[in-house]
């Protein structure tokens, strides 16, 4: 098992970042005892998009309780689960 070097102290994020885009993490870490972790609340990056839409769909969609961007997800979400 080869000897792990002690990770630095950083003063800040981006000094952190340049470390480790020029530094190999196994050098620093055990990847052979990494677990898996799950963020369950991580935001998810999102891209955004242009869709046309008839009037009128439009004017219904504004009609509803739930924002009409977020309403389209939750049926684009409920789709995709059935392919």
């Amino acid at each position: 098992m080869k000897k792990l070097k002690k990770t630095p102290e950083f003063k800040n994020e981006e000094e952190e970042r340049i470390f480790w885009e020029t530094h190999d993490t196994s050098d620093y870490f055990d990847l052979e005892s990494a677990k898996k972790v799950k963020f369950p609340n991580l935001k998810k990056t999102t891209k955004s998009i242009s869709i046309r839409l008839p009037v009128d769909m439009l004017e219904a969609l504004n009609a509803i309780d739930v924002p009409y961007q977020s309403y389209i997800k939750m049926i684009l979400k409920k789709e995709l689960e059935t392919l």
